[in-house]
């Protein structure tokens, strides 16, 4: 279901008091049936509107479409109870020339991660994918994975958890010593472009609530505001988005993966050395020991002390 403008226009008028119907109609600019049918639309998604002749909003949900969009600027929000996967939903927007919208899901029952691996997505998780279009250079769309980590931990933090970023997709929760952590929550970064040009671009995130029953993650508190902690991993992923400088400072703030020792596998082989700093556009540099060696792409893991 998508965000329907007038449905979120009569949430606003109701946010600042009770009114009647003809009242609202007027406000609005459209007809008392066509309140009439978008109050029951938006009792329909959960929302507590009593009233027959007069209106009052006294509860909204944690999800579905109005719930979401309603304060939240730049985006247009498409909300699923149970879908395959976010990613997949937002990629076929994307190659339908859409843009800024958030494909949002309760549940998932196919998502997957980096290099093709299972994701579980359980009801309750926090499960979406932003599609855009921005115009950078191809080789520039790491930096957007970045923007996802540091607009995911930043969130999870409000929600009171101790988030930090692990390179290159992880939002963790730090253990007790060094090389310790959990993982609450995971990004997937896709695009489509030519001749070194972006045409669209997908950033997926899917963070877990309450415990996941599996060794080595970790949850946000089961009573969390799902509303709230959305509409605030998506305010800070779009002031990022616009602001490309203030990234890796903000990165390099969250990170865990800094100052830790650690074995990277890539496509050329095994890095092992000390995590130092990170650049543009996302790539970990290692201190070897011999040399500082510039890492694009690999699975990254904390070691712990001897």
């Amino acid at each position: 279901m998508r965000t329907n403008d007038t449905r979120l226009a009569l949430v606003e008028a109701l946010s600042e008091g009770p009114a009647t119907g003809p009242e609202l109609a007027d406000r609005l600019g459209v007809s008392r049936a066509t309140v009439w049918k978008q109050v029951k639309a938006l009792r329909d998604e959960g929302f507590s509107v009593p009233g027959e002749d007069g209106y009052r909003l006294d509860s909204v949900p944690e999800t579905g479409p109005t719930a979401l969009a309603w304060g939240l600027e730049g985006f247009t929000v498409e909300h699923h109870d149970r879908l395959d996967s976010t990613n997949a939903r937002a990629r076929a927007l994307a190659e339908n020339g859409e843009t800024d919208v958030v494909v949002v899901a309760d549940e998932q029952t196919a998502a997957r991660g980096r290099l093709d691996r299972d994701w579980e997505s359980p009801p309750g998780g926090v499960y979406l994918s932003v599609v855009s279009a921005p115009s950078v250079p191809t080789a520039r769309t790491p930096l957007f994975t970045l923007v996802a980590a540091v607009a995911t931990a930043r969130a999870a933090r409000e929600a009171g958890v101790d988030a930090h970023i692990k390179w290159p997709n992880d939002v963790v929760l730090p253990g007790e010593g060094p090389g310790d952590y959990r993982k609450l929550a995971g990004i997937l970064t896709e695009m489509q472009g030519e001749q070194g040009a972006v045409e669209w671009l997908v950033v997926g995130v899917g963070v877990n609530v309450g415990d996941p029953g599996v060794e080595g993650a970790a949850g946000l508190p089961e009573d969390v505001d799902r509303r709230g902690f959305v509409q605030r991993l998506l305010a800070e992923f779009r002031a990022l988005w616009g602001s490309p400088d203030a990234v890796l400072p903000a990165w390099r703030e969250l990170a865990l993966t800094l100052g830790q020792q650690v074995r990277v596998d890539t496509p050329g082989g095994p890095v092992e050395g000390e995590a130092v700093d990170v650049e543009e556009p996302g790539a970990l540099l290692v201190d070897t020991g011999e040399e500082v060696v510039r890492v694009t792409a690999g699975d990254c893991e904390h070691l712990r002390p001897v």
